[in-house]
C-alpha cells in the first residue's frame, strides 16, 4: 500500500477530490492532510472524510525536522500539494516524491505570488486564448520542477477571471487524481 500525505493551505476542493478518488483503492491510500493554516477549510473536509489532519508552522517546517520525522514515522511515499502556498524545503524534496498542480500552463504565470485568482486575473488581463493546468514535480523553487502533465481550456474574450477559474477547476478535478495514480503505479514498475 502506497501512502500519500496531502499538503493544503486553503479551502481544499482539490484535496477532497483526491481523497474521494482514492477511497477504497487497494494500492494507494490517502494517509493524512497537513496544513500550514489552522483555519484552512481543507482540514474540515479531510476530517469529514475520515482523514487524519495535522497543522504546522514555519518553525516546524523550515527550522526543525519535526514534519519530516512525522512523515517518515507514518511511512509516507508521496506528498501531494493541493493548494499549498509555502515553498517546500529541501529536506522534504530530497526525501519524498512531491507533486503539485498549478492553475496555468507553466512556465507562464508561475512563481511566487502566482496562485489562485492571481493567475486567472493575469491570464484574462493578457488576453490569452487558452489556459489550463500543469501537474509537476516539486523542487526548492516555486513552480519550477519537471512538468508531468498539461492540458488546456479555451479562454474566450468575454471570460472573466472567475470563468477561467471554473474551466481550470474542471480540468484539475478530472486529471489530478488520475495523474497521481499513474505516477505511483509507474514507480512500482
Amino acid at each position: 500500500m502506497k501512502k500519500i500525505a496531502i499538503f493544503a493551505s486553503g479551502s481544499g476542493t482539490n484535496a477532497q477530490n483526491i481523497i474521494e478518488y482514492f477511497k477504497g483503492n487497494r494500492y494507494i491510500e490517502i494517509d493524512s492532510l497537513w496544513s500550514n493554516n489552522e483555519n484552512a477549510y481543507a482540514l474540515i473536509r479531510a476530517e469529514r472524510l475520515g482523514i487524519e489532519t495535522f497543522t504546522f508552522g514555519r518553525e516546524e517546517l523550515y527550522n526543525s525536522v519535526e514534519v519530516l520525522e512525522m512523515l517518515d514515522e507514518r511511512k509516507i511515499d508521496m506528498i501531494v500539494l493541493a493548494g499549498f502556498l509555502w515553498l517546500v524545503p529541501r529536506s522534504l524534496t530530497e526525501e519524498f516524491t512531491i507533486v503539485n498542480i498549478h492553475p496555468a500552463l507553466l512556465p507562464r504565470y508561475g512563481g511566487k505570488g502566482m496562485y489562485g485568482s492571481f493567475v486567472h486575473e493575469a491570464v484574462v488581463k493578457n488576453k490569452e486564448k487558452e489556459s489550463g493546468i500543469t501537474i509537476h514535480y516539486v523542487n526548492e523553487k516555486y513552480d519550477d520542477g519537471d512538468i508531468i502533465f498539461q492540458t488546456t481550456c479555451e479562454v474566450s474574450p468575454s471570460d472573466t477571471p472567475e470563468d477561467v477559474a471554473k474551466k481550470v477547476h474542471v480540468l484539475e478535478y478530472e486529471h489530478f487524481p488520475r495523474v497521481i495514480e499513474e505516477i505511483i503505479m509507474e514507480e512500482e514498475e
